[in-house]
């Protein structure tokens, strides 16, 4: 499931084989972007924002974006020209090659071109990135204050207060924290220790290809998630499986453990 270290990832072998290159191959398998063709022209760079992924390329201002979005099922491959790909073609939303390299983007969510001009009006709206260089815990901290009864289990999801957090996180975050995902944020007893939590787990997971909260590298490595059927990996007991969103399109899916976690 992408979250923000997937993307972070993505984004750090997309650049390490992009950046400085010229496009020998651009091919947009997207209906509204069929005949952009960036072919002959340089990548600047790849960075991730949150769960967005932004390729930029052309001139330094008045170049392109190729933004896209993993959404549940989108993954990028970095290929050595000639090599197998290991997902089936008519999966490709994007193909981006250089002398070296091809760039492959499969069933990707959302891909978009944008004017590089245009690039706040796209992620301009996202919360602190928690694997990016605009980090700013106190700004993290002061915008789920001001949310204070809203779930912290929404609150964590939402990408306008820190960018880069998913589904698993949530989940893992909370049963950290020991606290209710449906505790209000007003409530959650020590907030700037979660936001602080959020960043370490984020950067402790960053380049591994599994995530671990337990900090066993075995087959336990959740601590409630998707483990309704196991149970609690610390004290046993059911995990409770329900679903939480602000509206009824919106609706993810939850766990955690009512023992280690009751509800205030």
């Amino acid at each position: 499931m992408p979250e923000g270290d997937t993307v972070w990832r993505a984004a750090r072998d997309l650049n390490a084989a992009l950046a400085g290159k010229e496009l020998t191959r651009c091919d947009i398998r997207v209906p509204k972007f069929a005949t952009v063709d960036f072919t002959g022209a340089p990548v600047q760079d790849v960075v991730s924002r949150g769960k967005h992924l932004l390729i930029r390329g052309g001139d330094p201002v008045d170049g392109w974006i190729l933004h896209s979005h993993l959404k549940m099922e989108g993954l990028w491959h970095v290929y050595a020209r000639g090599e197998k790909w290991r997902r089936p073609a008519f999966k490709a939303r994007c193909i981006l090659e250089t002398d070296t390299h091809q760039a492959v983007g499969f069933e990707l969510g959302f891909l978009r071109v944008l004017a590089r001009k245009d690039e706040d009006d796209a992620v301009g709206y996202l919360g602190p990135d928690l694997l990016g260089p605009d980090w700013d815990a106190g700004e993290a901290l002061r915008r789920l204050r001001a949310e204070p009864d809203r779930p912290i289990g929404l609150a964590l999801l939402d990408q306008r207060i820190m960018a880069g957090l998913g589904n698993v996180y949530r989940c893992e975050l909370c049963f950290l924290a020991g606290i209710h995902p449906r505790t209000p944020v007003s409530d959650v007893p020590d907030l700037p220790r979660l936001v602080d939590l959020s960043k370490r787990l984020l950067e402790a997971n960053k380049a591994r290809s599994r995530r671990i909260t337990t900090g066993a590298m075995g087959r336990d490595q959740l601590w409630v998630y998707r483990r309704e059927r196991r149970g609690c990996l610390r004290c046993g007991t059911k995990v409770a499986h329900e679903l939480l969103g602000d509206t009824e399109l919106e609706l993810r899916d939850l766990y955690y453990c009512p023992h280690c976690q009751p509800f205030p």
